[in-house]
């Protein structure tokens, strides 16, 4: 499902920048991001890429308080599911030409009450997902939403349900290109696989990423 994810301040973020063509950037390090909550997305216009501040939920509403925006409660999702993109009203519009790559070290999922911090080995990753730009008065403010494939036989005992979309440096080009509308050439990354050896830590919580068993690896399809 992909309920959490965290970025830290290290060599593998700054790797990933610089595979995503933006040395010297790299989205500011905070733990335990929850959906509603505000991360940074990479998107590409014009030629260059930037990165995005955005609320973590692809449609949202101002806050009934008056302070900040919120998920729109009457849609129950936050994530987008890979086998709907094309034909779901979420996400069909944005799909041919607003995708963008969210750079995380790792993201979290629970078995139990146990959580495991998620990433490729030795590596940040790289989730794909959807943003828009929406405009509240005058105000513009951005959202994104996090791609998730169907279960995968390899990783159903920590999470039965979706694993997220994660892209190689093969794809950044292509995915990130706006001007290029033909989905169906992304058909190959929504069937379920584990792009690279996967690491699963078990860890004490959200908010201390200290190990507390072995990290398991799941090797790549």
């Amino acid at each position: 499902m992909c309920g959490r994810y965290n970025v830290t301040d290290s060599p593998e973020i700054q790797d990933l920048m610089a595979e995503l063509g933006m040395p010297g950037s790299a989205p500011r390090p905070q733990l335990n991001v929850p959906p509603g909550g505000t991360g940074e997305f990479v998107v590409e216009a014009g030629g260059d890429r930037y990165l995005e501040p955005g609320i973590w939920s692809l449609l949202i509403e101002p806050h009934p308080d008056g302070h900040g925006y919120r998920p729109n409660p009457k849609f129950h999702t936050f994530n987008a599911k890979s086998d709907r993109l094309s034909s779901s009203p979420l996400w069909k519009k944005v799909y041919p030409c607003k995708r963008c790559v969210i750079p995380v070290s790792a993201f979290h999922e629970w078995k139990g009450k146990q959580v495991y911090n998620i990433h490729p080995q030795n590596e940040a990753t790289a989730l794909a997902g959807l943003w828009q730009s929406w405009h509240f008065g005058e105000e513009q403010v951005s959202s994104f939403t996090v791609i998730t494939l169907p279960p995968h036989p390899r990783f159903s005992h920590i999470h039965s349900k979706s694993l997220p979309l994660m892209l190689r440096p093969d794809d950044f080009d292509l995915w990130l290109d706006p001007d290029f509308h033909h989905t169906d050439a992304f058909a190959h990354l929504m069937k379920t696989h584990i792009p690279a050896p996967l690491v699963c830590e078990p860890v004490r919580g959200t908010k201390d990423l200290t190990l507390v068993g072995d990290a398991e690896v799941l090797d790549s399809d």
